[in-house]
């Protein structure tokens, strides 16, 4: 904690003489936000790394496992030679007992053992002044880093919200600000995590202001703090791990003719009915863990047994995924699918439903992860099998039809519409893939999506808008 001479000292470095510390727009306190989570963010992806490397490609041999790192095609996953690989075997227990001792990891030091990431942190910041304790750092992060390098299907990006958020709500601590002060940089720290995990400064900020709503609705006041913080955080991030967007998608996707937008609209439709399968999924999974009589640990040694005996089948589900992702990018235009056609829309289908199979019970059981990046999954793999599609049945007026630009609007209507951010969405799928081309469909996109989706989000602790948030004391 600071003293009362080192409070000062800190009030005139950030704010300059003259200017009102309380009245500066948090223009200092967010760079000290930034900065922070910044260098935490960056721990944060270094422990990611080791324990990716240590535990599901070192003792799980997922890197062997893998069909899409090896240049099978979909249909080789249910056909696979090394069935009598110890390796696979180990990933049936492996999500499980990194689940565990992630459980009682935060159990034991966090106190926060129902911590879901980006859902605690709207709930810091509706109901408890922006409070979250700074145990959240340390354990979190270590917790979140054994349930998905183990192989749990769970995503880095909700916790690194709650990381982040904690950042923020610490400085305002150590600073002695107002509640309000600690709201806003709250939020500041959670757009700071998201931007530099997810190397989408922009996208991160935006959703420092969206997130906290189900509706269109935006807190307005933490949107210049989430610019600055996210800007200093991603540029620490990027010192360390680079400039270059997380995924890798063809050039030459973009768009230049309008009749697309009528399979784009059927996009939108498929997202839509993959939200509401998510979705129901997940709480009625949850609700079957939380109506268990067991004790909690057991809970989350069930869960991962279910993940791990579907990655034994089908060893890209375990974990981030992400290869998923980009093996819906190069999708018709590699020779890992040279053979495309039903059986690779199948099973991008199939992945589509084992992912959220396998997240629910990751998450609903009480494991640590997000449900943010396999959303992402989810809606890249419902674009890519809906981009095949069309590649194999439209005419030659609507030119040339590249299943990965489906697989980007794909991720981006499903975030626009289960996470209830289609602002974010919007902006995140161009920065992650480096793609600006692709913005108006994706304006389509989440737009339908998110209108016909009203009422769902993955999120219950998301109010439907300001006027029912007891922050702002409407009712």
């Amino acid at each position: 904690m600071f003293g009362k001479i080192e409070k000062s000292i800190w009030k005139f470095l950030l704010c300059g003489p003259g200017i009102s510390f309380r009245m500066g727009k948090y223009f200092g306190e967010s760079i000290l936000v930034g900065l922070i989570t910044g260098f935490v963010v960056v721990g944060f992806r270094y422990m990611l790394e080791f324990g990716r490397e240590f535990i599901l490609e070192g003792l799980g041999g997922h890197k062997f496992l893998s069909k899409l790192t090896d240049g099978a095609a979909f249909a080789g996953l249910y056909s696979n030679d090394s069935l009598l690989d110890p390796h696979r075997w180990l990933l049936v227990v492996l999500p499980a007992i990194g689940a565990l001792l992630g459980y009682l990891l935060i159990k034991k030091f966090a106190s926060v053992e129902h911590a879901r990431g980006t859902g605690s942190a709207i709930t810091a910041y509706h109901q408890r002044g922006g409070y979250i304790t700074g145990a959240v750092i340390p354990i979190k992060s270590a917790a979140s880093v054994l349930t998905v390098a183990s192989g749990g299907s769970a995503g880095y990006e909700g916790p690194v919200t709650l990381i982040g958020a904690s950042c923020g709500s610490l400085v305002a601590r150590w600073l002695n600000l107002s509640i309000r002060a600690r709201r806003i940089l709250m939020a500041a720290g959670l757009a700071a995590g998201i931007s530099a995990l997810f190397q989408a400064p922009l996208a991160g900020a935006i959703f420092g202001a969206e997130i906290f709503y189900s509706s269109t609705d935006l807190e307005y006041e933490t949107l210049m703090p989430s610019f600055i913080a996210s800007a200093v955080s991603y540029t620490v991030f990027a010192y360390f791990f680079g400039w270059n967007p997380l995924f890798v998608m063809p050039p030459d996707c973009a768009y230049t003719n309008g009749l697309r937008l009528l399979p784009y609209f059927v996009l939108a439709l498929a997202v839509t009915f993959g939200v509401r399968f998510y979705i129901s999924f997940f709480r009625s999974t949850e609700k079957w863990f939380s109506d268990l009589k067991s004790p909690g640990w057991t809970k989350v040694v069930i869960g991962g047994l279910v993940t791990g005996v579907i990655g034994f089948f089908f060893p890209d589900i375990l974990g981030t995924s992400y290869s998923v992702i980009q093996a819906s990018f190069t999708a018709g235009e590699s020779e890992l699918f040279e053979d495309f056609g039903p059986l690779t829309i199948a099973g991008f289908v199939c992945f589509f439903f084992m992912k959220a199979i396998a997240t629910s019970f990751t998450v609903g059981s009480g494991g640590s992860g997000g449900v943010f990046a396999p959303a992402i999954v989810c809606g890249g793999t419902l674009g890519a099998a809906v981009g095949l599609f069309f590649a194999h049945v439209l005419p030659p007026s609507f030119g040339v039809i590249h299943p990965a630009s489906f697989a980007l609007l794909g991720m981006a209507g499903f975030l626009a519409s289960a996470i209830r951010i289609p602002i974010t969405a919007i902006v995140i799928v161009a920065e992650i893939s480096g793609n600006h081309s692709l913005l108006l469909p994706a304006m389509w996109v989440c737009g339908i999506s998110f209108w016909l989706n009203s009422g769902w989000s993955l999120y219950r602790s998301q109010p439907h808008s300001r006027e029912s948030s007891p922050v702002h004391g409407f009712n």
